[in-house]
């Protein structure tokens, strides 16, 4: 049994539940380009993967028509979608626990860092995390194997063999067998039937109370991470 001495976190549906701000961001964007879309349901496919790949898959915009509709994204989200989320009820309570015991905590989201940033911040969430690596505003570092090795890049004293990814899409799992890290599948995000199970995640958690009783049963005691972190 492997004890994780660091843990990255997908942020949407797997921190918090983000699905009003970016389905009505999303819808907003559609409308703009000309495309109307009254159900919200039908675009949850847009939260966690980049949205301009997402764009041009589910509505077959060109590249370019793609770049023009994350504008308008981000035109009515970064105003008002960004707060329309809410932090996963448990979530909080596993991430005291695991900071008391001395796991050293990071995000990784294909997001926008600035967005990320700002909505940790709002949640009262930041405090717990290290380091935020998410895409920037022109496109770059999207893809969630790039994020998770921007943060590798900056931490490189982490050990991948005591390192674990949790995240709700198959993007986190490719990531992080990419990365060559272990990862959790959790199904209480936004994956659609089977995604996770045909990424075969190293774990697979239903629940955040599950999510809990596995991490916590694979991290060390507050005083074996302290130990730890001063070799």
């Amino acid at each position: 049994m492997s004890a994780y001495q660091s843990i990255l976190f997908d942020l949407d549906g797997t921190l918090t539940d983000p699905r009003q701000g970016i389905t009505r961001s999303v819808q907003y964007a559609l409308e703009k380009v000309g495309i109307i879309e009254e159900n919200l349901d039908k675009l949850t496919p847009f939260i966690g993967p980049a949205l301009i790949d997402s764009f041009q898959e589910y509505y077959g915009l060109s590249e370019e028509q793609a770049r023009v509709a994350v504008g308008y994204y981000r035109e009515r989200f970064s105003s008002q979608g960004l707060f329309e989320n809410d932090p996963l009820p448990g979530i909080t309570e596993l991430l005291q626990q695991l900071v008391e015991r001395g796991v050293r905590l990071f995000v990784a989201t294909s997001k926008p860092e600035v967005y990320a940033n700002q909505i940790l911040a709002n949640f009262q969430l930041a405090h717990y995390f290290e380091f935020v690596s998410g895409s920037l505003l022109d496109g770059t570092r999207a893809d969630k194997t790039e994020v998770i090795a921007y943060i590798f890049e900056n931490y490189p004293e982490l050990e991948r063999e005591h390192t674990l990814m949790v995240g709700d899409r198959k993007f986190d799992i490719q990531g992080a067998h990419a990365q060559h890290i272990d990862v959790v599948g959790v199904d209480y995000g936004y994956a659609q039937p089977g995604e996770l199970e045909r990424a075969q995640p190293t774990y697979q958690v239903a629940t955040v109370e599950e999510l809990a009783t596995l991490i916590l049963a694979h991290t060390p005691t507050s005083s074996v991470a302290k130990a730890c972190h001063r070799q």
